[in-house]
């Protein structure tokens, strides 16, 4: 006898947390999660998200027989600055440019709050299959609300945004005031939403070394005009937020490794357990992601003059779009923003082109000698 599996969800249900024994207090601030008896961290809103998303998952595995869209975290390469960089400024004496690093993820985590305003339109007429019981029909009953308040906090509880703003204040023993706070934001083109540091609000989701410069974002031109302009925005935003938060598995380790490390910075490593906790709430955001793309990539798209295009054409598009623009240009914006924030560090500073040389020996890439792009280090020594 097959015992069905259940595909349909509430909002509710899928906001539901797994009951706590202890709660997670970061800087002071009571966060999401918590931890069960034998002291476990526990995600926020997992109870039966993770449930769903496996059910959906298996059931289209099942009707499609296809691969989930993935991609490898080795497509990216390593966070810049990296350990070892970023571990030699601190030593230097230069911590500015890593607070800065940690200001900007926090602050573009919190963007994460916008996903709720995403406008939705009527998923069944944008497909011919039917979408009842899938993560497509789910996205304004649950998941978007979920990972927007994972993001960005809601209520009482803080989020990703005032996690790493803690792990940030814990290591560097609180290094920066609002007002600073603001003006590195805006040196590094970030508008800061209202209520200052600890607060949410924004335009995007997912940060880290190389999360994004949301400021004056570039609107991409449409590559289906044919569908409905709602349907094409979100997919394409889909897209880029599954490869951020890919990609951002490497800003992890990157920051579990350096915060973790008592010699270097304060806390006793307290700040590199809640980027592990901030690890662990990431996973089921990738992993809607990737089946809610993977569904549509299975079906057919209906354009508004009825015509019908293969799900594999228009998702295939738009993901390698989204791609070429992580892997490229704005991997290079964020490169040069990161060395602008240490050579913003280091003006005036008595040894200055020494801390400098040693930073850029100490990486893998180094801007190339005429200024125009990089070079790896062993070709530009």
């Amino acid at each position: 006898m097959t015992t069905a599996v259940q595909t349909e969800w509430t909002e509710r249900e899928l906001l539901a947390s797994e009951e706590v024994v202890e709660p997670l207090f970061a800087g002071g601030v009571r966060c999401h999660g918590g931890f069960d008896s034998e002291g476990r961290y526990l995600s926020p809103r997992t109870r039966n998200r993770f449930p769903a998303i496996a059910a959906w998952q298996a059931q289209r595995a099942r009707d499609f027989g296809t691969p989930l869209l993935d991609v490898p975290l080795s497509s990216w390469p390593e966070s810049y600055p990296n350990v070892a960089q970023a571990a030699f400024l601190i030593s230097a004496g230069v911590p500015q440019p890593v607070i800065s690093t940690l200001t900007r993820i926090g602050t573009v985590e919190g963007f994460g709050a916008m996903l709720r305003y995403s406008e939705i339109p009527d998923w069944q007429s944008c497909f011919v299959e039917d979408v009842r019981g899938t993560a497509i029909d789910h996205l304004d009953r649950g998941l978007f609300e979920a990972h927007a308040r994972d993001e960005a906090g809601y209520g009482d509880e803080g989020g990703h945004k005032q996690m790493w703003f803690a792990a940030r204040d814990v290591a560097f023993e609180h290094p920066v005031t609002e007002d600073q706070t603001q003006l590195m934001l805006q040196r590094m083109g970030l508008a800061q939403p209202a209520g200052g540091p600890g607060a949410g609000g924004g335009s995007g989701a997912g940060g880290g070394p190389g999360a994004g410069v949301p400021v004056r974002a570039v609107v991409p031109p449409r590559l289906f005009p044919e569908l409905p302009e709602a349907l094409e925005t979100l997919l394409t935003r889909m897209a880029g937020l599954l490869l951020i938060e890919i990609s951002a598995f490497h800003v992890f380790a990157w920051a579990e490794a350096l915060l973790s490390d008592t010699e270097l910075v304060a806390g006793d490593g307290e700040a590199g357990r809640l980027v592990s906790y901030i690890r662990s709430d990431e996973t089921p955001h990738v992993e809607y992601l990737k089946t809610v793309l993977s569904e549509m990539r299975d079906r057919t798209f209906v354009e508004e003059s009825g015509r019908k295009l293969p799900g594999t054409e228009v998702v295939g598009a738009v993901w390698e779009r989204a791609l070429a623009d992580s892997l490229g240009v704005r991997r290079e914006q964020n490169l040069t923003l990161t060395l602008r924030e240490v050579e913003h560090a280091l003006d005036g500073h008595p040894r200055r082109d020494d801390v400098l040389e040693g930073f850029h020996a100490t990486g893998s890439i180094r801007p190339a000698p005429d200024g125009n792009g990089w070079v790896p280090v062993a070709a530009g020594t």
